[in-house]
């Protein structure tokens, strides 16, 4: 039977909630942030230092070659926000860069790892306030009261951005936009459209970390919620979207099967697939034509040569 001390705290509620609704869903599907608790997390970063995995390198690359840049962007004594922190490397860049920058506040759903990123910052920043918030993003959380300083800017690195369906963006973006004020501004990493083999082994590397990352949300679904998945019997699959521009990954059913969570059973068909997430690409068009819609004008954009990944950066309109 489900040990009900297990789903006591709000958060476990929505987390039993939504697999409950997932699972019982056709197709069946689980959100995304769910990968990411503190296995999850670590196996992220994992997957983020792959040769596999573009993005993070990438990125990483134009925010050291435009860092003066950006800073000048975001302007001095600014308190900067970071949803879905992580482990924070690529923000030491803009950090650094800054000019007498306030504050710190990484916003993250996993509360271990998003403490272990606070004390490292604080620990290489020791003249910066850093105020972590613990939470999913994706909820309409409101900033405390101390940290809505008048200079705020929001940092969403890691094409993040690509795993929200087009209307969850747009909201995420407005939310951002509220919480930065009239004079805040964003700096936003976006993945663009390319060749697919360059995308899919990004997303199934040959190590087999991805698969791991993607098998853990079962892991943490037999932990927490007394699931009873048996791991071998599902397998990590990365496929290519093509209507919603999106490298999707699944969790397929390898034989005929009935999993049991939260006292509830769910029948899976052999080849049957959960689709774990989805990581939209863009192209510039794209982008700025739904930062409009939320509110903002892309006021600056830096590219890698190769045109793979873009940094955007917004101004409220």
């Amino acid at each position: 039977m489900l040990d009900e001390a297990k789903i006591s705290s709000s958060h476990d509620v929505v987390f039993c909630g939504d697999v409950l609704r997932g699972l019982s869903g056709s197709p069946k599907t689980l959100p995304c942030r769910w990968l990411y608790d503190d296995r999850g997390s670590e196996l992220f970063e994992e997957i983020t230092r792959l040769p596999e995995y573009y993005p993070t390198r990438t990125e990483t690359a134009i925010l050291k070659s435009n860092a003066q840049d950006i800073a000048d962007l975001v302007g001095p004594d600014v308190t900067l926000f970071e949803y879905g922190a992580g482990a924070g490397v690529k923000t030491e860049i803009l950090i650094d860069a800054l000019q007498t920058p306030r504050c710190y506040v990484p916003i993250d759903i996993a509360g271990g790892f998003l403490a272990l990123t606070a004390a490292r910052m604080q620990k290489r920043f020791p003249a910066l306030c850093v105020r972590p918030i613990v939470s999913d993003f994706m909820i309409d959380f409101e900033i405390p009261k101390p940290l809505r300083l008048n200079r705020r800017a929001a940092f969403f690195p890691g094409s993040t951005i690509g795993n929200l369906g087009t209307l969850e963006a747009t909201a995420f973006l407005a939310r951002m936009r509220r919480h930065v004020g009239a004079k805040g501004t964003a700096i936003i990493g976006v993945d663009l459209i390319k060749d697919l083999r360059t995308l899919l082994p990004a997303y199934d590397d040959r190590e087999g970390v991805t698969a791991q990352f993607n098998i853990n949300l079962l892991t943490r679904i037999n932990r927490e919620l007394d699931g009873d998945f048996v791991l071998d019997r599902f397998a990590h699959s990365a496929r290519w979207n093509q209507q919603d521009s999106a490298v999707e990954m699944h969790l397929v059913s390898l034989d005929a099967q009935t999993v049991t969570v939260a006292d509830r059973r769910f029948d899976f068909a052999e080849g049957e697939t959960i689709h774990t997430e989805s990581s939209r690409k863009y192209d510039s068009p794209m982008w700025t034509a739904m930062a409009a819609d939320s509110g903002w004008v892309v006021s600056r954009t830096w590219m890698d040569v190769g045109e793979q990944f873009a940094v955007f950066g917004l101004l409220p309109t």
